[in-house]
């Protein structure tokens, strides 16, 4: 749990329908599985105690008792186990038989959450066992204890509170306002759903997508752990379909097999999100808090975290994202071409990659435009350091592109320069290097100013924001079509063009 990571499981137990004995003894392996990882929360699938498939057996009191047993076992079991763990439980209660979430921390039930939506249509028949939820939080008293009852309930963990987690189960996921959209506005950072969706063709892809969309779009952690094996097949089959999700990114999944997935959630960082955004309004109104937990520890980061994170690992990703951002700075620069009614594109080139990367987009946005290459002055400014090969570099990108090249050899205006302001030729601290930049930068303005031409700036973002760059020297232009482009990102699509 430090900086902010959470360990998240799903688990998918291996059933017998109505066998809760042997269900119990699952879910209490699977659960101590989890805590011995160290998982932090963990979901198993709805029904998972008598198995979602009972059908009719529902309407028995013998199951419903067995059911209310085998959870004080499982609570039992769980004392000393650092897990919040959910399992799926039929619950009567006022005469109503409810389809429930039991929340357990440590030998403690927190709270019973019933389903909200249930299905009635096509291959489903729950109402014909069980009631929707009531839109109030009451009390029950369940395996010797008396907990929350309702769906508005937060559980906070008491030494990180932007680990807060709430509960929806399967098709409360499914409709258009579920209960997970109010649960995130009231501050749950992290979602879970008890879920027993039956398998068809595509559904999986779909479920995903769906389960990836929610965390995205609630900027939340999303677990996910759907009823598979045992579960009875006369009517339907059923995958396992695990997922851990955050922030639209799927972070584990697993399918057609019985057992526990793991990932790390930054709940820190999805705090901080929502805030950024402003457009997230919390809203706690008639929310239970039930706290639970205390103290941090480790977390071990399984989850795979790029060093470059603006970087698509999948070559056919990359080159998508690449089209799409040189498409993006090309149109951006039309409009502004458009609008000034410049007649020409200057830019300083020194064979490097940012201004060969500006030089690209200027001779694209020529050609959306219908206009010649020629229009594109490519300026090199060789002085003290250049080299042959970036002045080479920079003549054949100009010749390759078509555009119109120029050398202003700036060594005697800067030596000049020193000479004004007394400053040693041999002394190469940073007045040396930024009175070069800043000579630079006066000549291609004056150059653009003598052709009714405007000057596009190569400066890139990491640049920008780490200053990288001469004030009042390279990081001025008329238009930077470079400011939103990491520095490890220019060189994939240069290499893109290239290609």
């Amino acid at each position: 749990m430090k900086y902010g990571f959470i360990k998240a499981a799903a688990a998918t137990p291996s059933i017998k329908v109505a066998d809760t004995k042997h269900n119990s003894g699952e879910i209490i392996r699977l659960m101590r599985e989890a805590g011995e990882s160290g998982a932090d929360v963990l979901v198993f699938p709805e029904m998972c105690i008598p198995g979602y498939t009972c059908g009719d057996l529902f309407s028995q009191n013998v199951l419903i008792r067995a059911c209310e047993k085998a959870l004080a076992e499982i609570v039992a079991a769980s004392a000393g186990v650092a897990t919040l763990f959910f399992v799926g439980l039929p619950v009567r209660k006022n005469d109503k038989l409810y389809n429930c979430a039991a929340a357990v921390f440590d030998g403690q039930i927190l709270g019973v959450i019933p389903k909200s939506f249930i299905p009635n249509y096509g291959e489903f028949y729950e109402l014909r066992h069980f009631s929707p939820a009531e839109a109030f939080t009451d009390e029950i008293t369940i395996a010797g204890e008396t907990v929350p009852f309702g769906t508005d309930i937060l559980f906070t963990y008491a030494g990180l509170e932007d680990f807060t987690v709430a509960c929806e189960i399967c098709e409360d996921l499914w409709v258009p306002d579920p209960p997970s959209v109010r649960h995130a506005l009231a501050g749950a950072t992290v979602i879970v759903n008890l879920s027993a969706s039956d398998d068809m063709v595509s559904k999986d892809e779909y479920r995903r997508d769906l389960v990836s969309m929610q965390s995205a779009k609630l900027v939340c952690g999303y677990l996910y752990a759907c009823a598979g094996d045992g579960e009875s097949t006369q009517d339907l089959v059923f995958d396992g379909q695990d997922i851990i999700a955050e922030r639209g990114l799927v972070l584990a999944e697993s399918i057609c097999t019985s057992g526990i997935i793991y990932s790390e959630i930054d709940v820190e960082k999805l705090k901080n999100e929502r805030t950024r955004t402003g457009t997230f309004c919390d809203n706690g109104d008639g929310y239970i808090t039930v706290s639970f937990g205390g103290g941090l520890r480790e977390t071990q980061l399984t989850r795979f975290l790029s060093k470059t994170p603006f970087v698509p690992e999948d070559e056919e990703v990359r080159a998508k994202r690449c089209e799409k951002i040189l498409d993006i700075q090309s149109r951006g620069l039309k409009k502004r071409v458009e609008h000034t009614n410049v007649t020409k594109l200057v830019v300083g080139v020194s064979g490097g990659l940012d201004s060969t990367l500006a030089m690209i987009v200027s001779a694209r946005t020529l050609r959306m435009l219908g206009r010649p290459a020629t229009d594109l002055i490519a300026v090199t400014m060789p002085c003290f350091g250049t080299t042959k090969r970036t002045r080479s570099n920079a003549e054949l990108l100009a010749e390759g592109l078509g555009a119109e090249l120029r050398t202003v050899d700036i060594t005697k205006s800067v030596k000049q320069h020193f000479k004004d302001i007394g400053h040693d030729i041999n002394n190469t601290n940073v007045v040396f290097e930024n009175a070069q930049a800043r000579e630079r930068t006066q000549v291609i303005m004056d150059i653009a100013n003598g052709c009714g031409g405007l000057v596009v700036g190569t400066g890139d973002l990491s640049e920008l924001a780490l200053g990288w760059a001469t004030y009042n020297g390279d990081h001025m232009s008329m238009y930077g079509v470079n400011a939103s482009v990491p520095k490890t990102l220019v060189r994939y699509l240069v290499a893109y063009y290239a290609d």
